[in-house]
């Protein structure tokens, strides 16, 4: 058998399961669609998401909470943009429920947005990364406000992680380049490694996600490479396994069990008699 169809086999505690979602449509793809430059345009300044893009966030929301998956999400990363946090709190937060109190994840009108709170009832959560933000540079549409601007529009997003309050990634002459994305895409994975959560929700960005991912799947068979690589559509979300191969994170399996204690040498009988020779 060929070594790229042997399947993987890797102890569970070794692995991750993240749910990639790209945000749903912005007033910058719209516009992008009708003329390429106006990707230049600072109109389009950290872009939100159009009433089209709400309705593919509540279509997602529905599909997430149907399949069961909101109930295994430990953590919801998202992009420092207004577009894919709008994204993460709409598809992945909770809802208002009479008699009880809770802050919200976003307030009402985020962004001049006319969309409802969402609140944070009963849901896991948000932290904002920057290392999973959109290719940097010249278009103004992929640069984020300040951090204190963002604070009050989502209370419970946790900002900790940025180090800086202004964007100090984006350059207006400066576009970076389709490797550098990967190699930030590997950093952002390596960092995931670390962390103690098995399952995560992530809401980014196209091109990110695309040159991500292009560094994958070389061991597969080709439709499986295409299935992970091909560019997402607008609110799309695809599940994958993350596999510690190198040991970057310390996690071991929660199921794993070590079995029964013996008094003698616990082995198997063929090991066992070789070692009495």
């Amino acid at each position: 058998m060929d070594a790229e169809m042997i399947p993987g086999l890797y102890p569970l505690g070794r692995c991750k399961t993240l749910h990639l979602v790209r945000h749903a449509e912005g007033f910058h793809n719209v516009e992008g669609e009708k003329d390429f430059k106006a990707y230049l345009s600072y109109d389009l300044l950290d872009a939100q998401l159009t009433p089209l893009g709400w309705q593919q966030v509540h279509n997602l929301r529905k599909n997430v909470q149907s399949c069961g998956l909101h109930k295994n999400i430990e953590l919801v990363i998202t992009s420092p943009l207004l577009r894919t946090m709008q994204t993460a709190v709409g598809a992945f937060g909770g809802e208002y429920s009479d008699g009880i109190d809770a802050s919200p994840l976003m307030v009402a009108n985020a962004g001049k947005s006319n969309h409802p709170a969402i609140s944070s009832l009963n849901c896991p959560p948000f932290i904002a990364v920057e290392l999973c933000r959109e290719h940097l540079g010249v278009h103004p549409c992929d640069k984020r406000r300040s951090i204190s601007e963002y604070r009050p529009l989502f209370p419970v997003i946790d900002f900790s992680l940025i180090e800086h309050e202004e964007d100090v990634l984006w350059e207006p002459d400066v576009r970076e380049k389709d490797e550098e994305v990967a190699i930030r895409g590997r950093e952002f994975l390596n960092w995931l490694l670390t962390r103690k959560e098995k399952e995560i929700a992530i809401v980014s960005h196209s091109r990110f996600l695309y040159h991500t991912l292009n560094a994958f799947g070389k061991d597969c068979h080709p439709s499986i490479k295409s299935e992970m690589c091909w560019h997402f559509a607008n609110c799309e979300l695809r599940s994958m396994v993350l596999v510690d191969k190198s040991m970057i994170g310390s996690n071991t399996s929660t199921t794993d069990f070590p079995g029964m204690v013996p008094n003698g040498l616990d082995l198997p009988s063929d090991v066992a008699e070789e070692k009495d020779q």
